[in-house]
Formats: C-alpha cells, structure tokens, sequence
C-alpha cells in the first residue's frame, strides 16, 4: 500500500494520531494520500470503517474515493464508511436527531426553485427586490452559521428587509416541515449546540476525520467540523491555500490559514512534488503566487522521471481581441490538423462573455467545442431574450419571439391576457403581435392590460421608424436602454457584459437579419455528443481539471485582475485573483499560452487595455514573449481603459 507513495505522501498517510494539515499542491495526489490513509488506518486496525468520517465537497470526488477505496478495502468496508459531502453527512445525522429542534424525520428538502417560490409569496407584488438576491442574502448567512436572530443589518436598508424576510422564510419552512441547503449544516450545529449528549455521541463515534479541499470551506462547515473533532482532535485537513478562489460564495481563506492556530500540536505537511505539469509551467505557477501574503508557503517542483523542463510558458501580445481568437483558433487547427486530439485543448477565460470570440472563430475553421459549466454564448438566457427582441422587431410573425418577451421584463401582462391574445390572433388568423395590436385598438382587453401592451406596440412601432435611421448596434443599445433591461432584470456585471458583447456582435454584420440567420444556422441544437471538443471554461470551472495545451486568454488590468474584486476587496481583492491565475497556469500539462489584447472592441469603438499586472510578475527565465509589432507589455498611464 505504502510503496507506491513518494516520501511526503508517505508521511501523511502514517501521521494518524493528532491534528494533521496537509498543504497539497496542484497535481501532487492529494486523492491517492485521502484514500491511502482511510485504508491504511483501517488495515491497522486503528478503526473500523463506519469509524471513520471522510467528507468531501462534491458527491463525484465522494465516490471516485469510494471506488478506489473499494479496490483496497473491500467493497463493503468501504460502503461502511461515513464518506459524502458536507451537505449529506448532515442530512444523515438530522434525519436521526431532528425531533430534538422541532422538525418530523420526514423533512422535506427544497431546491433553488422551490426556495425561490417561497420568497415570491413573502414578498408578494413587490418589486423592489429579487427573489434571488433575497436568497443569496440569506445562503451566505447559513453559510456564516447565521440564523436570522444572529443577522448584523446595520447600514443597509437591503439587508434590513433581507433578515425580515429570511426570519419569515424560515417560519414558512418550519411550517411545511422543510429544510433548505443552508439549513442541513446551519441546523446540525444548532442540533450539536442544544444537545451536548448527540454532540458527544458523534464525537465518539468518529475517531477520525478526514476533508478534502479544506481551503474551500465556509464558516458554517469549520464550525460543524471543529465540534466533531473537539477531544480526540483525529482530524486531517487536506487542500491547498494557493487555490483557495470561492470567496464569492462565502469560501473562508482564514480556515485553512489558522489551522495551527485552531488545533495545538498540529502537524503541517507538504506535498510539493508534481506529477503533472512541466518545471517551466510549475515555476511560472510558484514565481506568481509567491507575491501573495495570505498563504502558508510551498513550492512545486517536477517530480522524479516526469515531465522534465518542458516548452517555457508563451506570453502572447497581439494587436486586438480578434487577432487573439484567430491566434489560438489557429493554433489548436493546426495542431489537429497534426493528430492531436481536440480534447487535449482547453481555453479558461475570466469572464463568460470572452467566450463568443472563440465560439465564432472555431466556427470558421471546423473546430468543435464544449462551454464546460456554462451555456454557449447564443444560449445564455440575457442574449437570447434581446435576441428575441431582435426577431420579433424583424419578423412581426414570429410568434414564439413574442410569447418570450412580451412580459419580459415584467410589464404587468399577465397569463389570462396572453391567452386572450392567443386566442383572438388564431380565430382571425393573424400574428400574435398583429392580434395584440388589433385587439388594443378595438378595446378587447381589460384596462390596466390594454395600457400595457399598447406600451410594449409603441416601443416596437418607435424602434420600427429607427431601422433605417441609426445604424442596428445602435439601434439594440437603445432597445436596451429603453426597456431598461440589465436594471429590470437584476443583472451582475457578468451577464451586463453578455449583452455587451452582443451588441459588439451585432456589429459585425450587416443587418440585423444577417446575424439572425447566422446564429440559426450555426448555434442550433447541437447533434454531436462525442467528448473529442475542445473545452471552452471559466477559470473557476476548471478547478480539479488538467489538459495537455491550455491557453489563458484575456490577462488584462479590469478583466484579470478582474476591476470589480480588486475594487470591493482591494489587496485581499488582487489576492484572490492571483490565485485564480495560479490555478489557470496549474493547469497545463506540457504547455501553457498566456495571452492579452493591446485593445478590444465595444461597439463600434476601440479601447486601449493595459497588460495584466500579473504578467510582470512571471519569472523572465522560464517564458518566452511573442508580441505583434507596436504591442507592449509595460502598462500605461492616463489611457481610457476597456
């Protein structure tokens, strides 16, 4: 068992007694040392399997252990153990105790949809808020073991209304015999903390404890793991500070930092040999986060008879956006058109709307692709309801455009005059929007809703006469605008920036009707389901993933770093984005392409970027630079930004 591990693996599989951290880098098996040392202690006999608790974030990292730990152990003794993910461990350990803090052990679990339902009847025919951001509010209280008489509102009239209604959301619940996500772990510590005689029965039962991905856990699941682990103090932490990029949905860096400091006597061990990645990609990795200060410090290095030196990390600086998607576009054919298969490519972007570029540019030249975690641009619910827009201002027949957007956003047209619409338009056989117009003008429609779709008739009828007037980029800007839509529809920056690419796509072509035809054309269903693609990703869905040729896109000031953390978090901000960048060049097995733009379009103008600050924190000897003439990589001062 033990031979197949180097030295550091080694050690962290026999440390069994005491509080263990092990500070495992990217590529360096931290798999193999979690199941190695469940086994291990197993076949010691230093516990039996249901002894031990090994928790995990994802149900695919619980079970891809259980498999390997099936081949070591035995199926049933590896079925024994308590092994799942935070959520299900406690779901468990509720359904036993949940009579202790009022709930029947048949608790209903609710899903985003139905939680989202529930806060649409709190707040009734309000609109001053979105369901949604109401229940990020409350998930990132749960996520700090925050009940809703635990909630600090001050200085905020959003949060102030936020906590009323999570404190009527939670009698609601409480009501229907229901727990949300947050609820599993947020109502298992409050199970723990009311009933010391569980807690301890817990406590005794697990005699170790073993988590995956320490650096990603919130406040609510280091309190719950600090609670078992009190006494016997057999806990091993395993992860990676240098990848620690979930602060956006309430990760805690200061867990896996403080270790030391929660747990006496703990002991630290790192993995730094890499089993994946060349010494020029490791170095170039290890050179860049060094600048970070909230980190406990490790250095990768190849391990013994890998990969060697390898191709030194290109940093590509190309003219424009576009001449950055047909360089990569260019060079992944190439390489096919060599026998390389596409699934061995991956580009990892910062933010999604960087992904069109790439869409339409492996569109000319033949390349398939996936959008890994997410939908392909045309596919994203903000660009096709303006798509809708687009068709219906076009094509006044197309009856399923009408139906998408007549009440979005909402403009207080309800299902029974939709109906009516529908019905009327098929008795005279007109469009939807001809009999919606007719219908207005005969007085067929009760008031309030006649007012409205007259209102939604004359925006079209206003953009109509603009067709011939403005130029059509233009004209969807203004559609935009008009019908207030990033507003109305509560848009983060991300999908802000999708329309934005949009209307910088529309640009691209003639008419209005030219990109129509193009997007059905090329974005339709997609019939070929084979995995032979290249992958197309956000750098934070391919945390845990590998290819051979990795390309990072987009390293400039305002994207990444991107403008909106550094600006809410400020040093802690530019941290946080330097280990996203550490995780992107992590993971490249024999090559790695950094690339930036000297200037990008929106609409129909073209900005000046900066290069990445990261880029000059690189190390010179292990990247080699490639820039267009007139490209480079020293930032500038007093120019407008993108």
């Amino acid at each position: 068992m033990l031979e197949e591990l180097n030295q550091e693996q080694k050690e962290a599989v026999t440390t069994t007694e005491g509080p263990l951290l092990v500070l495992a880098g990217a590529g360096t098996g931290k798999t193999k040392v979690l199941t190695t040392r469940l086994a291990y202690i197993i076949n010691q006999g230093k516990a039996r399997p249901y002894e031990c608790l090994a928790v995990t974030f994802t149900n695919k990292a619980s079970n891809e252990m259980k498999e390997r730990l099936a081949s070591m152990i035995g199926h049933q003794n590896a079925n024994d153990l308590w092994m799942g993910t935070f959520h299900s461990i406690c779901l468990r350990i509720l359904r036993a105790n949940c009579e202790r803090i009022g709930y029947q052990k048949d608790f209903i679990i609710l899903n985003e949809d139905d939680s989202e339902k529930i806060v649409k009847e709190i707040l009734g025919d309000s609109d001053k808020y979105s369901p949604k951001n109401i229940l990020n509010a409350i998930s990132r209280w749960k996520d700090q073991a925050l009940n809703h008489l635990k909630v600090n509102t001050s200085g905020s009239e959003f949060l102030v209304d936020a906590r009323n209604i999570y404190t009527l959301y939670q009698k609601r619940l409480k009501e229907m015999n229901a727990l949300d996500f947050g609820d599993l772990i947020l109502n298992c510590i409050e199970l723990f903390n009311l009933d010391k005689d569980i807690l301890e029965k817990y406590q005794r039962k697990f005699k170790y404890i073993m988590v995956d991905e320490y650096q990603d856990t919130n406040t609510a699941q280091y309190l719950w793991l600090k609670l078992l682990a009190y006494g016997h103090n057999n806990i091993a932490c395993v992860g990676d500070d240098d990848q620690s990029i979930y602060a956006w949905r309430g990760a805690e860096i200061g867990n896996i930092l403080r270790f030391e400091k929660d747990f006496k006597n703990a002991k630290v061990i790192r993995l730094e040999s890499n089993y994946r990645s060349t010494k020029n990609i490791l170095d170039c990795a290890s050179k860049l986060i060094s600048h970070n200060e909230q980190r406990l410090g490790k250095d990768l290095r190849v391990a013994p008879l890998m990969n060697g030196d390898g191709e030194k990390v290109m940093v590509r600086g190309l003219f424009n956006d576009l001449a950055e998607a047909a360089f990569i576009s260019d060079a992944i054919r190439l390489a096919i058109n060599d026998g390389v298969n596409p699934n061995k490519f991956a580009i990892l972007v910062r933010a999604s709307f960087l992904t069109r570029l790439f869409e339409e540019a492996f569109l000319v030249r033949n390349i398939k692709y996936k959008i890994t975690g997410g939908l392909r641009f045309y596919e994203r619910k903000e660009v096709m309801d303006l798509m809708a827009y687009l068709r219906l201002l076009v094509h006044k027949n197309d009856d399923l455009a009408f139906l998408r957007i007549i009440n979005v956003p909402k403009r207080a047209i309800g299902n029974a005059t939709v109906d009516s619409i529908k019905e009327y338009a098929r008795f005279k056989g007109l469009s939807l929007y001809d009999g919606a117009k007719e219908m207005v003008k005969e007085d067929l429609l009760k008031k309030a809703a006649s007012k409205s779709v007259l209102s939604f008739i004359n925006l079209f009828e206003s953009w109509d006469n603009e067709l011939d007037n403005m130029e059509h980029f233009e004209l969807l800007k203004k559609i935009v605008d008009e019908i207030d839509y990033p507003n109305k529809m509560k848009l983060d920056k991300d999908k802000t920036s999708n329309i934005n690419e949009l209307i910088k796509s529309l640009a691209d072509f003639k008419t209005i009707e030219n990109l129509l035809e193009h997007v059905s054309l090329n974005f339709g269903d997609e019939a070929d389901k084979t995995d032979d693609k290249v992958s197309i990703m956000t750098l934070h869905g391919a945390k845990g993933l590998e290819f051979d040729y990795v390309f990072l896109p987009g390293w400039e000031d305002g994207i990444f770093p991107s403008s909106r953390t550094v600006d809410e978090k400020a040093d802690e901000g530019i941290e946080e984005e330097r280990r996203l960048a550490y995780v992107g060049i992590t993971r490249g097995r024999k090559n790695v392409v950094i690339s930036f733009a000297n200037s990008r379009r929106v609409y129909d103008q073209w900005y000046h970027s900066n290069p990445s600050r990261f880029l000059s924190e690189l190390p010179q000897e292990n990247i080699r630079v490639w820039l267009d003439r007139g490209v480079s990589m020293r930032m500038r001062e007093n120019e407008k930004q993108y």
